[in-house]
């Protein structure tokens, strides 16, 4: 069971070893990076890849690790004892299972993203150590042990908002996407736009890139960004030539989709005065 990339996804030598190796070593790939640049497409495309089934769970701020577990709804069983609903009698009617408990139970082996885990609390990914190393984990409320059929693939993704604990990180095998360059972005943009004019793809990418290296840029444009503009780029018939800049108008056509809060349009903007000014 291989991952050597797909069609619809550019993956560079080393993150293909970094798939592969945690295929092999069992253990979650944990995928840092810029947002922007495939961290959660990487999961899709490896359960592609595969043939395997998916399960996502999106972690949000206000997201507890025994959600992924299961959830006991002791509310409605409590609404529903007063009613005299003979549901009552058995527990598990009442237990909702996470992605976690999903992944554990599934007939075949499944990937389970669990996407964006520095966006909980410090104290999540710890919660999470037991049952992601020993694949399994007890229901208080029924007094089952939950194993899984097959281990999953689990692929962690994170933004690097804030620090992991060192325990989880020792159960993970770690790879950051670093940001493609010129040419890897290039066979990036011929999957999503193929057959795009040489001449068009290297002005856009030329002003992208020096775009992305200006300096006092709160956010940089991301890989997905750039894509969004070439899409535009395109839709509007826009050649080289429409693209060229002169100091009078340092801001690039189509600028929404590159440039995504007012600090940094100003900076461009500050630049053409400047650039005016020393004419």
């Amino acid at each position: 069971m291989k991952f050597n990339g797909t069609d619809a996804y550019v993956a560079t030598d080393d993150l293909k070893v970094a798939v592969n190796a945690a295929v092999a070593l069992e253990r979650p790939l944990l995928v840092k990076g810029e947002p922007g640049t495939g961290k959660t497409e990487l999961a899709r495309q490896v359960s592609a890849a595969l043939g395997l089934p998916m399960l996502e769970w999106h972690i949000k701020s206000t997201t507890k690790a025994q959600q992924g577990l299961y959830e006991y709804d002791a509310v409605s069983r409590l609404r529903d004892s007063q009613l005299g609903d003979p549901r009552v009698q058995d527990v598990s009617n009442y237990i909702r299972k996470g992605k976690l408990w999903q992944a554990f139970e599934a007939e075949s082996r499944v990937v389970l993203l669990i996407d964006e885990i520095d966006k909980a609390d410090i104290e999540f990914p710890n919660d999470l150590l037991q049952e992601l190393d020993k694949m399994e984990f007890h229901v208080y409320e029924t007094g089952e042990t939950i194993r899984a059929r097959q281990r999953p693939i689990v692929i962690i993704t994170s933004n690097n908002e804030k620090e992991l604990p060192d325990a989880f990180l020792r159960r993970c095998f770690f790879h950051y996407i670093r940001f493609p360059d010129m040419e890897t972005m290039r066979k990036i943009v011929e999957v999503h736009h193929p057959g795009i004019k040489e001449q068009l793809l290297t002005t856009a990418l030329t002003q992208f890139y020096e775009i992305r290296e200006t300096g006092g840029l709160k956010k940089k444009p991301s890989t997905s960004e750039v894509l969004d503009w070439l899409k535009l780029l395109l839709a509007e018939d826009l050649s080289a030539e429409d693209l060229k800049r002169d100091g009078a108008n340092a801001l690039p056509r189509l600028h929404g989709a590159l440039l995504k809060n007012e600090q940094d349009v100003h900076l461009f903007e500050r630049l053409a005065f400047m650039a005016r000014g020393q004419r």
